[in-house]
């Protein structure tokens, strides 16, 4: 991770580097363009007006340039078309390159810019004025500039990478089975939507080992009652096969079938990427078969189509048509419906009803009112019919009735 930031940080250094570079070749290049050029022959022509004739003595030329490097205040020389030095006043000069045929700039690494202006008679005017504040101006400028990117940008990408950094240590926390472990969101960018999509996962890992570890905790306690009553019921039959303890056994064993398919089913759903069965069903024929088996239920609705896993489905119906059977009382009502652009299943009883501090209770796994009896809200039934109604991109709730009695009320997506 180290390397990341440094890599980043650099990146950020050399852009600025190739920044300045190309910056200088344009400005190099440039400066002999068209515009600039025109500027030289302009000179040019005004200073071959102000010199003598490219035949006039040296001491006439000298002269000349005396009062024109005066009149300038730089260093000046003259060159004959040959670069022979006709005359110079204060610094030496470079002569323009032999060939070179137009007027432009000369720099030379170490020392300001000199202008060569080739005028009409063929000689080469050369000067540099003395005092050159805009080199050293410019060098600094680009000095501070890359002074300042640089000490501002280390800040901004070792936060970034830090945060990166946070990220992998809570990513290294959950692997190693800290279950608990999240990380700061921190801004608004890409960097906080990943810790954020990290504390969603996290979460949903840790929901799921804690659903995973209470099921199979209370799986266990609840799985020692009924075979302890079995257990007993084989020890008196040896002595007298009651007709009576031979019902109560075979019950026994019902349930005992029944929580161990619960528990399996539970195990299933929870499974990631079972999708299971995708059938258009007839929810309406599939809770008329379930009613079937229950004389103290009416049905009633429309026929709706549902997509999903008829077998799901049915288990969802038969859990609160149970539910229903146990806890409440008759006549246990169902009803088929459309609600919107969905399906609406609702089982509804005139027993007693859920209190208000349980209604969210009842759908978890081997929830117990508080008070009740050994058996009363035991079991997975419930929570199967919100995890088989989630899957088919439903819900489940409960609703109280009035004045007693209360609905669970089922919703699903429509084929």
């Amino acid at each position: 991770m180290h390397r990341l930031y440094l890599r980043i940080y650099l990146a950020v250094l050399a852009s600025l580097a190739a920044f300045a570079l190309v910056s200088g070749v344009l400005w190099r290049q440039l400066g002999d363009g068209a515009p600039a050029g025109h500027a030289f022959e302009v000179a040019g022509t005004l200073a071959q007006n102000v010199l003598p004739p490219a035949d006039a003595p040296g001491a006439e030329q000298q002269a000349a340039l005396n009062k024109l490097a005066a009149n300038l205040g730089a260093d000046v020389a003259l060159f004959a078309a040959d670069r022979t030095r006709l005359a110079a006043v204060g610094d030496p000069l470079p002569a323009p390159d032999t060939g070179r045929e137009r007027s432009g700039w000369l720099r030379r690494w170490g020392g300001p810019p000199a202008g060569a202006i080739h005028l009409p008679d063929g000689r080469w005017l050369v000067a540099r004025a003395r005092h050159d504040h805009h080199g050293p101006v410019f060098g600094l400028f680009f000095a501070l500039v890359a002074i300042a990117v640089g000490v501002g940008a280390y800040p901004v990408v070792r936060r970034l990478t830090a945060r990166l950094e946070r990220l992998q240590a809570g990513v290294e926390l959950l692997g190693a089975g800290d279950l608990s472990a999240r990380v700061k969101v921190e801004g608004r960018d890409e960097v906080a939507q990943l810790a954020r999509s990290f504390n969603r996962a996290a979460g949903r890992i840790e929901e799921l080992v804690g659903a995973h570890k209470s099921l199979l905790a209370n799986a266990s306690h609840e799985l020692r009652t009924p075979l302890a009553r079995i257990r007993m019921a084989v020890e008196l039959l040896k002595e007298n096969a009651d007709p009576r303890r031979k019902r109560e056994l075979e019950q026994d064993i019902v349930e005992l079938d029944a929580l161990i398919d619960e528990i399996l089913t539970a195990s299933r759903l929870d499974a990631i990427g079972d999708p299971g069965a995708n059938e258009e069903v007839d929810l309406l024929a599939l809770a008329s078969e379930e009613c079937a088996r229950y004389e103290e239920a009416q049905l009633a609705g429309e026929p709706v189509t549902v997509r999903g896993d008829p077998r799901l489905l049915r288990r969802l119906i038969r859990n609160l048509l149970e539910n229903a059977r146990r806890h409440g009382a008759p006549p246990v009502e169902v009803r088929v419906s459309r609600a919107g652009s969905g399906a609406e299943l609702r089982v509804s009883d005139h027993g007693p009803g859920i209190p208000d501090a349980e209604r969210e209770g009842v759908f978890q796994p081997f929830h117990r009112f508080v008070g009740s009896g050994e058996r009363a809200g035991a079991g997975l039934g419930l929570a199967l019919v919100r995890q088989i109604a989630r899957r088919h991109g439903g819900d489940a709730r409960y609703v109280a009735g009035a004045p007693s009695g209360g609905s669970f009320v089922v919703t699903l997506h429509t084929a």
